[in-house]
């Protein structure tokens, strides 16, 4: 059998070897991967017998229209067999995160909710928030979908568990305690001998917390509090009490929803038709601690196979699996499912599909959040309907617009110039179609050649996608508007509207008190004068913000091009040379000076460096003897050049912006640790 990457299994299998490869197929478990044309893997399922299901798909059986849409693109198919349902379950998720298959549940990526880490790996772990869960062998917990309480907790967690917060950089670099120590939030560990399983204990606390194991901290507290007041340590046991208050607090805004006092997670949807809401809650400890909703659309597919394909999605990567998982509908391979899950847990854990109780009620209030999550979301779908037909009415648009994209450039009196492209669909940002551009074929100020280099690198791949957005909206005024135009027209793209939004300037005149701005305006192709929006209209604030979030991300990447730019250090230019070695230079001679006296069988004797490598570097810095001389000598520092173009000024998308940069500059060199 053909590997799923192998080439030669990607070619269209003609009817007759199709039939004899279903005639062959194995009535063992497995996972099979239906392609396209092309050899790209569409769709990953499992079955407990090949056999059965894959002659299902090709041979009929299945009358479903989703299936029937699929099988419409699916040209040919491979099949991977194994042992058991067990593994085949195993395999299915791990294909399903390799290929990503277009026509398989997605849910929504979860860099959208925050989630709380704490770095294990360190000496002296810390406890961060962030957006990105790596297999790096830290602790994480959550995502949440409130960031307000977890950061929350975290701000509780700082106040009363004595935990670093500095940054690694910072922490290496300390030479006395800071103003954490001195407030008794820290144990400096940085500067000081601290008792490591007293650390260790605050940690544990810090991971109770985040789990939602209230009680079992605040038990802890009241034992030591207890301890510390029996044996006169009323210091401590009054640090303690204190400790015990602020959790208690938090804890009593939780609504409580279970005697059982374990850990839950209540899985509960609601659909109408192919359009549905999938809906999590949190239980800890029997109280519930947070939720996490999943929006879903065009799936057809039966209610379990909709669960089913959530759970395989859910429980990826370091997601928390709690003592009992609750199921709306029975699932076909519940106990083999349950099994996966209580391995990956460390202990047993029990998948349940519950009938009467306490249980069923958790996932009825998991179908009312859904429900209640699926009408907000159609609310706001139909007001951006009304938005968009205003859009379409008052800058006469040939339909009502669904995808927005924004254009905008930023510089700095021409250097680093960058162009953003943002999208909105039916009102919200999607991120997955964010793109920037270092602009290549533009020298010096020139906005409208920046412009016209960006969007027609844009719309010169979308001839052959089609992909193309409702309405193009361009940063400035008549001039980029033109510039859309002559790009759309040259690349024979006729079917997307496009607008100038021109910012609102102050008009004020010199002697007057009162400081007064024009009106934004609409600028139209084919159109002298440009259209005025009410400026309280949803159609103007629609716009507004898919202008700022483009300018914001223009402004965002044009300072990290800036900034990485300034900060090259003469050993950049090497070939060869990368941080680790720069590293290791400046740590063993101390300066870029020290580095060009020393000779070359010094340098080639550092580990990780060769004889030739070492007489280029040598060779290098010896040519650039005029720059290192100018630049002041610091020990273990790294001296860096400045580039062309680096002065201070206005930054915006024309030049003419508001928001200008407040960083310093350096005459002849900058200093990095």
């Amino acid at each position: 059998m053909s590997e799923p990457n192998d080439p030669a299994a990607v070619e269209p299998a003609s009817d007759g070897d199709l039939e004899s490869r279903l005639d062959a197929l194995s009535a063992r478990p497995g996972v099979y991967l239906l392609k396209d044309r092309k050899g790209r893997v569409i769709y990953v399922g499992k079955a407990k017998s090949l056999r059965s299901r894959v002659r299902t798909y090709f041979r009929g059986g299945d009358e479903r229209m989703q299936i029937a849409f699929l099988m419409k693109r699916v040209t040919t198919f491979e099949t991977l067999v194994t042992e058991t349902e067990k593994e085949a379950l195993i395999l299915e998720n791990n294909l399903i995160k390799q290929y990503k298959p277009r026509y398989n549940l997605r849910l929504k990526d979860d860099k959208s909710y925050v989630s709380v880490k704490v770095t294990l790996p360190d000496e002296w772990p810390r406890v961060v928030v962030t957006r990105k869960i790596r297999k790096d062998g830290a602790r994480y917990f959550g995502p949440f979908h409130s960031a307000n309480s977890v950061r929350e907790t975290i701000d509780t967690i700082r106040r009363v568990i004595p935990l670093r917060t500095c940054s690694d950089g910072v922490f290496r670099n300390r030479s006395r305690p800071c103003l954490e120590y001195q407030i008794k939030r820290c144990l400096a560990p940085c500067c000081l001998e601290v008792d490591r399983q007293e650390y260790e204990s605050h940690l544990r606390e810090a991971m109770l917390l985040l789990s939602g194991k209230r009680v079992q901290l605040v038990d802890q507290l009241r034992a030591g509090m207890a301890a510390a007041a029996s044996e006169e340590r009323f210091e401590e046991a009054a640090r303690l009490r204190d400790r015990l208050r602020a959790i208690e607090k938090t804890q009593e805004r939780q609504q409580a929803v279970s005697h059982s006092g374990g850990d839950q997670d209540v899985f509960g949807f609601y659909r109408e038709g192919a359009f549905c809401d999938v809906q999590v809650l949190f239980v800890r400890n029997g109280k519930i601690t947070g939720n996490q909703s999943f929006p879903i659309d065009d799936f057809e597919l039966p209610d379990d196979e909709l669960i089913a394909a959530v759970l395989t999605q859910y429980y990826q990567g370091e997601r928390y699996v709690p003592d009992e998982v609750l199921v709306p509908v029975d699932l076909e391979d519940r106990a083999v499912r349950a099994e996966v899950l209580s391995d990956r847990r460390g202990r047993k854990m029990e998948l349940i599909w519950p009938q009467r109780g306490d249980r069923l009620r958790l996932v009825a209030m998991a179908r009312e959040n859904a429900q209640q999550s699926f009408r907000e979301r159609r609310d706001s779908e139909h007001q951006y309907e009304q938005v968009s037909e205003e859009l379409r009415q008052r800058l006469h648009l040939r339909n009502a617009p669904k995808r927005i994209e924004c254009f905008d450039i930023s510089n700095i009196q021409g250097g680093f110039a960058v162009g953003s492209m943002v999208t909105f669909d039916e009102g919200q940002s999607d991120t997955s179609r964010y793109r920037r551009f270092r602009i290549k074929t533009v020298q010096g100020q020139d906005d409208f050649g920046s412009m016209f280099e960006v969007l027609s690198r844009r719309f010169r791949r979308s001839r052959e996608t089609g992909d193309v957005p409702d309405l193009l909206v361009v940063d400035g005024g008549r001039g980029q508007l033109n510039v859309a135009v002559q790009v759309l027209r040259e690349l024979e793209i006729g079917e997307v509207d496009v607008v100038g939004l021109a910012k609102s300037r102050v008009t004020r005149a010199a002697r007057e008190a009162e400081i007064e701005r024009s009106e934004e305006r609409v600028f139209l192709p084919g159109r002298v004068n440009p259209v005025v929006l009410r400026r309280n209209s949803n159609a103007l604030f629609v716009l507004q913000r898919v202008r700022d979030e483009a300018h914001r991300f223009a402004i965002t990447y044009h300072r990290n091009v800036r900034g990485r730019e300034r900060l090259r250090s003469v050993l950049d230019d090497i070939p060869g040379v990368g941080s680790e070695r720069k590293r290791k230079l400046l740590r063993t001679f101390g300066s870029l000076k020290r580095v060009r006296e020393a000779s070359i069988d010094a340098i080639a004797a550092l580990p990780g460096f060769s004889r030739r490598l070492a007489e280029e570097i040598h060779e290098h810095l010896v040519s650039q003897s005029a720059v290192i001389e100018a630049a002041p000598a610091e020990r273990g520092k790294l001296v860096l050049v400045p580039r062309e173009g680096q002065v201070p000024a206005k930054v915006g998308a024309d030049g003419g912006d508001d928001e200008s940069s407040t960083e310093s500059h350096v005459d002849s060199s900058v200093l990095l640790d």
